[in-house]
């Protein structure tokens, strides 16, 4: 489907994504409960919109076929799920707005209110919400669960989950510089210079990170990792400094600050959940969130994952998605009360 949403400057912009619900009754109370998925990183051309995917685009990056390792756990508890494909992906001439807060939180509760409003999927307006996501969809979850209040009052959110959520991006700027996942910093400053257009990001880079910008723009995630592993932002720049030095100096330090998740205190419990070993986005930063919602006296239970040595953040993935589904279907059906662990982590 497409449906209207909302820019980082309150624009208003078309958006894609995928509405799926079970053939089974709901035989659970009140009404078919449904679940905000967030997706993780799938790139940034049209053609790696997860919606693609899902609807048998062979075309598409196969990191997007993965995406349903979180998705079918909720189907099989008999929720609905409504899946943005986010700014600018599948929506041609339109750049995707990678890890950009209010854009993604506007997209990811706008996809709830679009598949209310199909009167053929029978999904009322009172049904309770739930918001999930991991990594790129982390960081949305926890951004949309934050602006709901002020954005979407009218949703009965009941809980989110928050899986390594990208939620500080100065910090990022710097753990990605020169790592295997560098092309994920190039996605995130191509989504700064179109959320921020002010921030005149393409007047720091030489002829080559020019040249790298266009390309990375129309890239999924498996292209990007393997053609821009290790890159140095340094031998992008005209001045040869890493992006890093950029982000302590405005207009990039304002802009940082304004991505920055864990200002507002969510409008229903969350899990949040990181593993000690992610090797691409970095756990602190994860728990500083939970911890700066804690201070806000939200609910909140942060607990790590377990990954293997190697690949942390792809392989704690597998774990969260369990996790993710069997927390939220407590909070949706109230069949267990919502429990934090504040001042314990």
């Amino acid at each position: 489907m497409m449906y209207l949403s909302r820019d980082t400057k309150d624009k208003a912009i078309p958006v894609t994504g995928t509405v799926i619900v079970p053939n089974t009754p709901w035989a659970g109370p009140g009404p078919r409960p449904i679940v905000a998925y967030a997706p993780f990183t799938a790139g940034m051309g049209d053609q790696c919109a997860v919606s693609k995917v899902l609807a048998g685009d062979t075309s598409s990056d196969v990191v997007g076929s993965v995406q349903t390792q979180f998705i079918n756990p909720l189907l099989q508890k008999g929720f609905a799920v409504a899946q943005t494909d986010y700014e600018g992906l599948g929506v041609p001439g339109m750049e995707h707005t990678y890890v950009m807060r209010r854009s993604e939180a506007h997209t990811t509760l706008d996809v709830v209110r679009a598949a209310q409003r199909l009167p053929e999927l029978g999904l009322s307006t009172d049904a309770p919400v739930g918001i999930v996501g991991y990594s790129q969809g982390g960081g949305a979850a926890a951004a949309a669960v934050e602006l709901a209040p002020e954005y979407a009052p009218e949703l009965n959110i009941k809980g989110a989950y928050a899986g390594a959520p990208p939620a500080d991006k100065a910090v990022l700027g710097k753990s990605l510089d020169g790592a295997y996942a560098a092309g994920f910093l190039g996605f995130a400053l191509i989504g700064i210079n179109t959320a921020y257009p002010e921030a005149k990001m393409m007047d720091l880079a030489n002829p080559t990170g020019a040249q790298l910008f266009v390309q990375a723009s129309k890239m999924c995630t498996t292209d990007a990792i393997f053609q821009l592993a290790f890159k140095q932002t340094s031998t992008l720049t005209k001045d040869g400094k890493p992006v890093s030095a950029y982000m302590q100096q405005e207009p990039f330090k304002s802009v940082v600050e304004d991505l920055r998740i864990g200002n507002r205190k969510p409008a229903a419990p969350v899990l949040v959940e990181h593993a000690g070993s992610d090797d691409i986005v970095p756990f602190g930063q994860g728990k500083q969130m939970a911890k700066d919602w804690c201070a806000k006296g939200a609910t909140v239970q942060f607990t790590e994952l377990t990954a293997l040595p190697i690949f942390a953040h792809a392989t704690a993935a597998f774990g969260a998605s369990g996790s993710a589904a069997n927390w939220i279907a407590g909070r949706l059906t109230g069949s267990a009360p919502a429990t934090g662990n504040c001042g314990r982590f």
